[in-house]
Formats: structure tokens, sequence, C-alpha cells
């Protein structure tokens, strides 16, 4: 079952909820900017989390061994 989830920001995420992930660090230059780069995963809702490089490279490996079990 570990394999249907992903870790990001201390959150179990079903893999199936994730639309997109970023490639590039978030910026946006406001100072008070608290996700400042970390990697956007967009997932359904309109909803999203900030990884860290480490977490959003986890999550595409596990996209792609979900992917390929199916």
């Amino acid at each position: 079952m570990s394999g249907i989830f992903t870790i990001i920001d201390d959150k179990h995420v079903p893999l199936s909820r994730i639309v997109w992930i970023s490639d590039l660090p978030h910026f946006c230059g406001n100072e008070e900017c608290l996700v400042e780069g970390r990697y956007e995963v967009r997932i359904e809702g309109d909803d999203s989390l900030f990884a860290t490089r480490e977490e959003r490279d986890e999550s595409l490996e596990a996209m792609q061994r979900w992917a390929e079990d199916e």
C-alpha cells in the first residue's frame, strides 16, 4: 500500500491526486514568501503543496513506478 502514496511536507499524498509537479523551484520575489525555493505539487481541487527537491524527486519516482505497475 505504501506504493500508492508519497510524502510531501509531512503529508501522505495519494499519487492519484497529483495533477502535476513543477520542474523549477518557486520564485515570486516576495520577502515574506514561505515557500521560496520549494517545488509546487498541484493536487486535485486547485490545491498545492510545496516540496523540497528530495520530496519532489521521490514523488516523481513513485509516480513512474506506479505508472509502470498499471
